[in-house]
């Protein structure tokens, strides 16, 4: 047997089955509670209805509220944290307590991964599920490390994770185990 295969077979053994991960921000739960108020107002101004300017500025108001509340509370809540999780043949990301929105990505379409030391929402263009012309996808929970694919489609895929160095470390590992290098 050759030191290649050796040396394939043992890090083989060495990673874990499957890897996993997680990243959090407890800022999202300020935010979260900004929607929670927004929704109690809604619902408030519902049930107190004496607006003295008319039926119409009250229906806008409680709806705006309860609208606004919803998609801050949700929307904040999806990205509190994030799990990744490496085995034999993907990655997957899923978002929030509930795990929506969710990404999985067949290591089959990965050509490489990096290790990427700081990943700023700023960058990104904020929190959550982003999308950017240049620079790919991304699901981005907090600020700090991250692992950022390559996919044989030309596109990037990032995702904030703790422990990212490693996640990197799995996911090459698993690569060359699917694309053995031919001989010389």
């Amino acid at each position: 047997m050759t030191d290649h295969a050796h040396g394939d077979r043992a890090a083989a053994e060495e990673e874990p089955e499957i890897w996993t991960g997680r990243a959090s921000n407890r800022v999202q739960w300020l935010l979260a509670c900004a929607g929670a108020a927004c929704l109690a107002l809604g619902i408030d101004l519902a049930v107190e209805s004496l607006w003295p300017s008319g039926i119409l500025p009250l229906v806008m108001s409680v709806v705006g509220c309860i609208a606004v509340g919803l998609l801050v509370l949700f929307g904040t809540l999806a990205f509190v944290h994030v799990a990744v999780k490496v085995d034999k043949e993907c990655l997957e990301v899923r978002c929030g307590h509930i795990g929506l929105p969710r990404r999985r990505i067949p290591l089959s379409h990965v050509v490489d991964a990096a290790f990427a030391p700081l990943v700023t929402p700023r960058h990104w263009g904020g929190w959550g599920y982003r999308w950017r012309p240049e620079q790919g996808t991304a699901v981005i929970v907090r600020r700090g490390e991250g692992v950022v694919l390559r996919l044989g489609d030309g596109h990037t895929f990032t995702v904030t994770v703790d422990n990212a160095e490693s996640a990197v470390r799995v996911i090459r590992d698993r690569l060359r185990l699917m694309r053995p290098s031919s001989p010389a």
